[in-house]
């Protein structure tokens, strides 16, 4: 791996953080200073500079998860090996799902912050365009959006679960011709190598990324927005902060000593991911520190793309976290077998979000619509929401770094 030298990396953070201040400071005298439509505008236009992160970042996700999950699956070896990992990885995965969405519904339910959520300050232009994504939650569409028709198409359109099976077909069948197959394997790895070289060069324009997103957001919406929603963000950081000792405690037990180490490789990826607000313009630089850290490169490539599409822990806490408030804001009481049906769905209808920053309230539209709330309340948090997305994006990059390493562990793959 080409390391980054540990200066150009703290320089890094360092300018994000920066990024981050002068963003809200522009934002907030952009909000004070100009009229509506010059606000409007402004927003719009400084907004690209994020659009132009997120692409460059979008441009490597399908090459990267191919070349890396074809060459992993290849040196695990057989299907018996690939069967015992990813049903570890997938052990962790369903069991930090159903924590994460119960901590939500456990919090939402004693502190009802939907109570608190004032009907006149809802957004309701932007619940409109996201109500317009949401598609009724079938089986139907969740097989479609499993299996690939077109790796072509799944490619083109970063549909993360569909490369990876297709690149565990592809992986299985390279490592089961042997000989044949390794010349595939050295061109794949080569490729992997170049893009993650790539990766340096597009991680150089994050600071412009989260500049752009953070000034945007102030400018439309100015600070009183933490005034009204105060509350709603409090007791959702209770809930990121609760999930977060769970992980660090499992994560702990299990690697000991060398959490820390862990902790200290990830603080940027985590950095980017809370201020982008996307778990996928960190997906590049995640693997090559978790490789870093000692985690086999065949493991990393197998299972964080998995975890990008199954392992959503702080969205699957926002989720029922969201959906019930919304419903108390409305008035509307919903019993306790009704929310623990719509735990189970939301567990199904989340699968496959990855990267796409605001895909949670995709899916908590469709619940909502899906058990009589008014998926249009998705206005009464939207005003919120890219503060609430900063927190839950974060918790989801930390989640997938634990069940890496975790699962390295539990192979004994786990160097340093």
């Amino acid at each position: 791996m080409h390391n980054a030298p540990p200066k150009t990396k703290s320089k890094l953070t360092l300018y994000i953080i920066i990024a981050m201040v002068v963003g809200v400071a522009t934002g907030y005298f952009i909000h004070e200073n100009a009229s509506a439509p010059t606000i409007t505008s402004f927003s719009n236009n400084i907004k690209l500079l994020t659009t132009i992160f997120l692409r460059l970042i979008q441009m490597i996700i399908a090459p990267l998860v191919f070349s890396t999950l074809v060459v992993g699956i290849a040196k695990l070896g057989d299907l018996k090996a690939v069967g015992r990992v990813g049903g570890k990885a997938l052990l962790w995965f369903v069991t930090a799902s159903l924590v994460s969405l119960l901590i939500g519904m456990v919090l939402v339910n004693f502190f009802k912050p939907g109570e608190g959520i004032d009907l006149s300050n809802a957004d309701a232009g932007g619940a409109k365009d996201l109500i317009g994504k949401t598609q009724e939650f079938s089986l139907n569409r969740f097989i479609e959006h499993v299996f690939p028709k077109s790796v072509f198409e799944a490619m083109a359109t970063n549909e993360i679960l569909q490369i990876v099976v297709f690149s565990i077909f592809f992986g299985v069948a390279t490592a089961a011709l042997g000989d044949y197959g390794k010349i595939v394997v050295k061109g794949l790895e080569a490729v992997s190598h170049i893009i993650l070289k790539m990766v340096n060069y597009v991680m150089s324009f994050a600071p412009l990324g989260v500049f752009g997103a953070i000034s945007a957001v102030i400018a439309t919406k100015g600070l009183s927005v933490f005034y009204f929603y105060g509350f709603y963000l409090l007791y959702f950081i209770i809930g990121i902060i609760i999930l977060w000792a769970m992980l660090l405690l499992v994560g702990f037990l299990i690697l000991k000593h060398r959490l820390k180490g862990l902790l200290k490789r990830i603080a940027q990826p985590l950095l980017i991911a809370f201020s982008t607000t996307s778990s996928e313009a960190v997906f590049p630089k995640l693997t090559e520190e978790l490789e870093r850290f000692g985690c086999k490169d065949k493991i990393v490539a197998f299972i964080l793309p998995l975890g990008y599409s199954f392992n959503l822990d702080g969205s699957m806490m926002y989720m029922t976290f969201a959906s019930l408030a919304i419903a108390q804001a409305y008035g509307i009481h919903i019993d306790l077998g009704t929310q623990l049906t719509m735990l189970l769905v939301l567990m199904l209808t989340s699968k496959g979000i990855a990267g796409v920053p605001r895909a949670s309230l995709v899916v908590v539209a469709a619940t909502c619509s899906m058990f009589n709330i008014p998926p249009e309340g998705i206005a009464l948090i939207l005003p919120i929401d890219h503060f609430c997305d900063m927190f839950r994006t974060a918790t989801n990059v930390l989640g997938n770094a634990l069940a890496t390493s975790v699962v390295s562990k539990w192979e004994n793959s786990l160097e340093g």
